[in-house]
């Protein structure tokens, strides 16, 4: 089955962000752009080096009006325990969900269910709560926040112009491409 042009299913999970706890559910979703990057766990080896990369480029992100939501399969306390032991992790200001009733990773298919944990997915959700995009790497797979952030700028390009399409390596303010008859068999 597809994501792509679903609306996120209803959640409600406790998350760590910073020095706090909250409650994070499908309606902080709405009204922004938004990125669910699950990773498979805390104390782990790529998954540090992804989160660090995310914050790297986090104020970037915002910019584009994107909140980040990192998800793993581990406790909001078990987060909070990361943060204050590891040193890339330290630096994470955005919002940690925790998920060990496993509903999300369910939700969105990125559950490996032997092992309990969450394979490397990142979804991205429009204003409305739609999933526009969809990547799963294999777990010794990282991903680059750069690549993500050309993909999330595309999404946002494409709501706001429709009948229009980014082709590949699009940058912003490139050329776009306007479907038609009058392009078939001419790319």
């Amino acid at each position: 089955m597809s994501f792509i042009g679903t609306e996120v299913k209803p959640f409600k999970a406790q998350a760590f962000q910073k020095d706090r706890f909250l409650e994070v559910t499908e309606q902080d979703f709405k009204g922004k752009w938004s990125v669910l990057c699950f990773y498979p766990a805390d104390f782990t080896f790529v998954c540090p080096t992804e989160l660090e990369d995310l914050q790297n480029n986090y104020e970037e992100l915002k910019q584009l009006g994107v909140e980040v939501y990192s998800v793993s399969t581990d406790t909001h306390y078990t987060h909070k325990a990361w943060h204050d032991s590891s040193e890339a992790i330290s630096k994470l200001t955005y919002v940690m969900i925790g998920d060990p009733s496993h509903t999300l990773s369910r939700n969105f298919d990125v559950l490996n269910e032997a092992e309990g944990l969450a394979d490397r997915g990142t979804f991205i959700i429009d204003p409305d709560g739609v999933i526009q995009a969809v990547e799963i790497n294999a777990g010794s797979i990282g991903r680059d926040a750069g690549i993500l952030i050309n993909k999330i700028k595309a999404a946002q390009y494409v709501r706001e112009n429709p009948g229009e399409a980014c082709p590949a390596k699009w940058r912003a303010g490139a050329s776009t491409l306007k479907p038609g008859i009058d392009l078939v068999g001419k790319i």
